[in-house]
């Protein structure tokens, strides 16, 4: 079901003159990485295949899609890492699969974010504008195996710990000029239309100093 969806997708953005999707890989979260490849090599092909044929890129983001018991033990997506990106990008060698990048994921993986940039720069195809926050007194609690949640929250762009000038100063070395987007995901600006308002008023308005 969720092939064929996917692909309808495709499609509809060839239609609107969009041509690009962004999703994740997938993954079955309890098999290992190594079963899971094995399973890309039977999901990916047709839908690769269908995005070339429509010359549609297809993003896949950088989220383990691991918050809560119901996407443990493994999470929801294979591709979360450089590394999974290298062995994934040898089986699936298409110039219309790439990445939609965004930086705190890997900063409560505990990872580097801006080293990847330059490495994987040819197949970053969006970028996303949002913050993550750590709660070091919390991971010294519960341990970097619980439930990320327990230990970080999504925040608007400045209120976390991503590094925005180096970040976007990575992206402008490697000449992205591609799509971005606002991803808000801080809880502290639910429950209201103007709170919701207020957040993408506050995000524009911080990284206007580093975006135009």
């Amino acid at each position: 079901m969720a092939v064929c969806h996917l692909k309808k997708v495709i499609r509809a953005s060839a239609k609107l003159g969009v041509n690009m999707v962004t999703t994740f890989i997938g993954r079955d979260q309890r098999k290992t990485v190594e079963e899971n490849l094995e399973l890309i090599k039977e999901v990916w092909p047709s839908i690769l295949k269908l995005a070339e044929e429509n010359q549609v890129r297809i993003a896949i983001e950088n989220c383990p899609m691991l918050f809560g018991a119901g996407q443990w033990p493994g999470g929801q997506n294979l591709m979360t890492t450089p590394e999974n990106w290298k062995r994934i990008f040898e089986i699936l060698d298409s110039s219309y699969l790439g990445i939609n990048y965004d930086p705190s994921h890997f900063v409560w993986q505990m990872m580097d974010y801006i080293k990847p940039i330059y490495q994987f720069r040819d197949k970053i195809f969006h970028v996303h504008y949002k913050d993550i926050k750590l709660y070091p007194d919390k991971l010294a609690g519960c341990g970097i195996m619980a439930y990320p949640l327990e230990f970080m929250s999504p925040k608007l762009p400045g209120l976390g710990d991503v590094d925005w000038g180096k970040y976007v100063s990575a992206l402008t070395d490697i000449g992205y000029d591609g799509y971005t987007c606002i991803e808000v995901e801080d809880k502290a600006f639910e429950g209201s239309q103007e709170k919701v308002l207020d957040s993408l008023r506050l995000s524009k308005r911080y990284l206007e100093q580093f975006v135009i």
